[in-house]
């Protein structure tokens, strides 16, 4: 078991009832997506444990976290092979609306030689995508966020710049997206948290697949 403990505000008992649902959040809209809570709760379900919470106002919040316990042998660590990763000089454009999501992988890009611009929501990556003096090579945006979803960027994308190809991030699963409508199916994804070899290798994967395509912007 995993307790964490805070001397924050607490939660009233309806608010409590609810900290597990996925989008339900007590902050100002553009402020908070609701999902903190919710991918805890479903990363803890999927290795078979469960979690509670308890809170009042005025005396902070417990959170208890438990996981089966294995009675396996541990078996030695290994180091994992890491795959080289080839940069790039494209433009990138982040579109995320968390500050330090947003800063952390644009530090990892631009280490790999690659151009950023960076937008808070869809709104803002739309208006610098109807300027035609930026270029853009590839699009990454998170597809949870306040106001228009990155599904709906994706499309404002495919209208505004044809055969730019963009990549989708999200806390959830690609399937658990699809699932909710979030996202069509066999669109680039990348899961977050990732690793900065990963979201690399992604991008880079991502920018030489539809360089391949026929009548590509870029070529």
């Amino acid at each position: 078991m995993l307790a964490v403990t805070d001397t924050g505000h607490g939660m009233d008992p309806t608010t409590l009832q609810r900290i597990w649902e996925p989008f339900f959040t007590t902050k100002r809209i553009g402020e908070g997506t609701g999902l903190g809570l919710s991918s805890v709760y479903g990363a803890v379900k999927q290795s078979g444990g469960f979690v509670w919470a308890d809170s009042e106002p005025g005396r902070g919040t417990t959170v208890e976290v438990y996981w089966p316990q294995s009675h396996a042998e541990p078996e030695p660590l290994e180091e994992p092979s890491r795959p080289s990763v080839q940069g790039g000089s494209e433009t990138i454009l982040i579109v995320e609306d968390e500050d330090l999501v947003r800063a952390l992988a644009v530090r990892v890009l631009k280490a790999e030689g690659y151009r950023c611009q960076e937008a808070r929501n869809a709104e803002e990556a739309i208006r610098l995508l109807e300027q035609e003096k930026i270029s853009i090579d590839l699009v990454i945006t998170d597809v949870v966020m306040p106001g228009m979803s990155g599904g709906g960027l994706g499309d404002r994308l495919e209208r505004l710049r044809p055969g730019v190809p963009i990549l989708f991030t999200s806390g959830y699963t690609d399937e658990d997206v699809i699932r909710r409508g979030l996202l069509e199916n066999n669109r680039p994804f990348l899961q977050k948290p990732s690793t900065p070899q990963e979201l690399a290798c992604k991008v880079r994967t991502v920018l030489d697949t539809a360089a391949s395509i026929p009548n590509h912007p870029g070529k």
